[in-house]
């Protein structure tokens, strides 16, 4: 490595150090099928002009779902983005600031982020919330740690209609933070029984509304049950434009809601960045992980921002912090907190009845496709489909007459043959008529 400074000399005596044979040995929890066997099929350099092409030449092979008719759903979704928040979230000022460790020069930064925590904590129901996390999985995972240190107990309960990454992330946390998961069987059909799982070892419950499949419950009987039994509700949103038009998770009796907000003012990505959203109740905020944003007042009484709370371990010690995130994605909270502010309440509310009425629209189209069954009772802006065969080749069938179907539920469950003729089907006010028509003719023809 050309702009490293260290001698084979300084690598041996640091892998001394930490007690290990070799560089290789680091990555022993990687799984080998994960690991390169030799350096991936690019030439080793090229000039910027070439560079420039080949990079294009890849991307052209891709589908985007701003070029075609696109449903695209499972915890990311395709919104408008109003140019005035790419506009503003490339001011130097916001784009070059870090972390506000000092407040008297961070003024702008912490008070963009009190303005989303005040954001979140009212969409979500929910009293306090904290400036922002990596994503919505890493916020779920923790949310059970947070569970397990209110409650002194060391087991979750994972909902069957929890997007699959969020129990694999909460999954990879429990192995190495010691806490063990009750997940549930996948639910397509919306109707298990979490009351019945828990027992005096649970911490917490963790739901998603609207669940992976789609359907909207109301957890208020669950939360109940959960409190009686000394236990705690997360409850994770994926749709956070959901909040517009559904009971927020605080009204249902939520302790914590974890949720992505992608789905305002950040825009679609292989992956990311995104943006998580994390809040509960006032009594527990100690336990809250990240940081908090507050306001004060200086020695002239005049209107000041600081951070009030840090409990993450770049600012106290490992052992004594309640997380380890070590970013809080202020320009994706910035974006959610300018893009929600140019919509306000009325906007807010507005544009999850277009989605609603988009994706009602849509399940009514598509179901009238012979052979196709809607699966869901309820829904907000995505759904499940039963198709007469693997979902997965239909979805490829249809991108290869350039529409983006939706995402086939065997992506993510591979081995469970039973939710193979499984569809998510997402519709937002991106979706036109046109949209739907050409996807149900499409459907009707490839079945």
């Amino acid at each position: 490595m050309r702009y490293l400074p260290l001698t084979d000399a300084d690598r041996r005596a640091m892998l001394q150090a930490i007690g290990v044979p070799s560089i290789d040995s680091l990555y022993r929890d990687v799984p080998e099928k994960a690991r390169l066997k030799a350096p991936v099929d690019l030439p080793s350099h090229m000039g910027e002009i070439e560079v420039e092409r080949a990079f294009q030449a890849f991307a052209s092979a891709n589908i985007g779902a701003s070029a075609v008719p696109s449903f695209l759903g499972a915890g990311a979704y395709r919104h408008h983005i109003p140019a005035t928040v790419d506009h503003l979230v490339q001011r130097g000022e916001f784009l070059t600031s870090y972390t506000p460790y000092q407040p008297e020069v961070s003024q702008g930064t912490l008070q963009a982020l009190f303005e989303f925590q005040t954001q979140v904590a009212l969409i979500t129901g929910m009293e306090v919330a904290n400036a922002s996390m990596y994503d919505g999985a890493t916020a779920c995972a923790e949310a059970v740690m947070m569970a397990n240190r209110i409650t002194g107990r060391k087991k979750a309960i994972l909902s069957g209609g929890l997007h699959p990454h969020y129990r694999a992330v909460c999954a990879t946390h429990g192995r190495w933070s010691g806490f063990s998961l009750d997940a549930a069987e996948p639910d397509p059909e919306g109707d298990e029984d979490l009351a019945a799982r828990v027992d005096g070892e649970t911490s917490c419950v963790v739901v998603q509304s609207p669940s992976f499949f789609g359907h909207l419950r109301d957890h208020a009987a669950l939360a109940q049950a959960c409190h009686a039994k000394g236990a705690l509700l997360v409850v994770v949103v994926t749709e956070i434009v959901s909040l517009g038009a559904v009971k927020s998770p605080g009204e249902m009796g939520a302790d914590i809601v974890a949720a992505e907000g992608q789905s305002i003012g950040v825009p679609l990505g292989f992956g990311g960045p995104y943006l998580g959203l994390f809040a509960t109740r006032e009594r527990f905020v100690r336990q809250m992980p990240g940081r908090l944003c507050g306001e004060t007042v200086d020695v002239d009484g005049r209107r000041g921002w600081v951070l009030t709370l840090s409990t993450r371990e770049q600012h106290i010690r490992r052992e004594k912090a309640t997380s380890n995130i070590c970013t809080n994605s202020g320009l994706c909270a910035l974006a959610f907190t300018i893009h929600l502010s140019l919509l306000g309440e009325a906007g807010f509310t507005r544009l999850a009845a277009l989605n609603h009425a988009k994706a009602v629209q849509l399940a009514e189209r598509l179901g009238k496709v012979k052979g196709v069954s809607v699966v869901n009772d309820t829904f907000f802006n995505e759904f499940t489909l039963r198709l007469p065969k693997p979902a997965a080749q239909i979805v490829d069938t249809l991108a290869g007459r350039r529409i983006l179907a939706g995402v086939p539920v065997s992506r993510f469950y591979p081995d469970k043959s039973p939710l193979a003729n499984l569809l998510l089907v997402a519709a937002t006010e991106m979706n036109t008529d046109a949209d739907i028509g050409a996807l149900a003719k499409a459907l009707e023809e490839v079945l």
